[in-house]
């Protein structure tokens, strides 16, 4: 494939998407129709994360309006990025894609006519092995289908996010981020404070923050790691996401932006600790420490953001 040329606009969106599986061992699949890009294409049910939208939301109303049924989300599977040339158009297309699983509570599965996909099915893995499957697809199922998108040769330079005016006139921005709980051998916990002038200043905040275009969650997460608190990690597992809508948000800019961050959060060890050094200056973070867990456990709430607070307790830490 000709690598990416600037003619083609870059664009970023979140997406949700569900894994199912019936008495059978069979995994609910949906085909793209002849109104899509992909036409023939099989793929798991899912789509597009709307503005403010939890992705646990997205999954269920996505999989009722693909499939027909109505399904309830049992836990966060993987996280997964991808890009898609898209010529025709003029776009290339980062999309951060939230795979869960899911367990069916009813409804029965009907066929669709005139939209983007047009049939639901059942298959075990080795019918799937043999459909025409988005690459996304295959490898959240651990298959070795062939791919049947564009991907393009090389990321454009462009930001994690950017703003864009949104229906009521207020700017919009919708950003997928990766952070990290990581501790030491000694029982620390690593954490950053978060500068002047950005939201939630002087509070302490996990290390991490959004992914670059072109750039998969864990491969962000360990880069974030290095440029604002100088430790090298060890990626152990993704824990979980979270979303979180600031209607009027203000930072940097200057002005509110309707915010909607959609985080992933991962265990980190950091085997041999080593100073601490924010070389990220003039960035976000003004400061970086080990702390030890007990002192965390002791912090109150408005010492810490609301993001970190839910993490940490997710984890069981305070």
């Amino acid at each position: 494939m000709p690598p990416v040329t600037p003619a083609l606009e870059p664009l970023r969106k979140i997406a949700a998407y569900a894994v199912a599986t019936d008495p059978h061992g069979r995994v609910l699949l949906v085909r793209a129709s002849t109104r899509s890009g992909t036409p023939g294409v099989w793929s798991l049910p899912g789509g597009a994360v709307d503005h403010g939208e939890d992705p646990n939301h997205t999954v269920v109303r996505e999989t009722a309006a693909e499939t027909g049924l109505s399904v309830a989300v049992s836990g966060l599977r993987d996280v997964l990025a991808d890009m898609r040339s898209l010529p025709h158009r003029g776009v290339t297309i980062h999309t951060d894609r939230l795979i869960y699983e899911v367990s069916i509570r009813g409804g029965n599965i009907f066929d669709r006519v005139g939209q983007p996909t047009d049939l639901a099915r059942w298959h075990t893995m080795e019918e799937a092995e043999k459909l025409r499957l988005r690459p996304f697809t295959a490898a959240a199922l651990g298959l070795s289908a062939a791919s049947a998108d564009l991907r393009p040769e090389e990321a454009p330079d462009f930001p994690s996010f950017y703003a864009y005016p949104g229906p009521d006139g207020l700017h919009r921005s919708q950003r997928f981020a990766a952070y990290a709980i990581a501790t030491d051998p000694h029982e620390r916990l690593l954490l950053t404070r978060i500068a002047p002038g950005y939201p939630g200043a002087g509070r302490w905040h996990l290390p991490g923050g959004g992914t670059d275009y072109g750039e998969q969650p864990g491969i962000a997460l360990m880069r974030e790691l290095i440029e604002e608190t100088g430790q090298e990690g060890r990626l152990i597992e993704l824990l979980g996401v979270a979303s979180h809508r600031d209607a009027a948000s203000l930072g940097p800019e200057g002005y509110p932006i309707d915010w909607h961050g959609v985080r992933a959060f991962y265990r980190v060890i950091v085997d041999a600790p080593t100073e601490v050094i924010v070389k990220d200056v003039g960035g976000s973070t003004s400061e970086a420490c080990w702390m030890p867990l007990a002192e965390v456990a002791a912090l109150t709430d408005d010492l810490l953001t609301e993001v970190t607070a839910e993490a940490l307790r997710g984890a069981k830490l305070i």
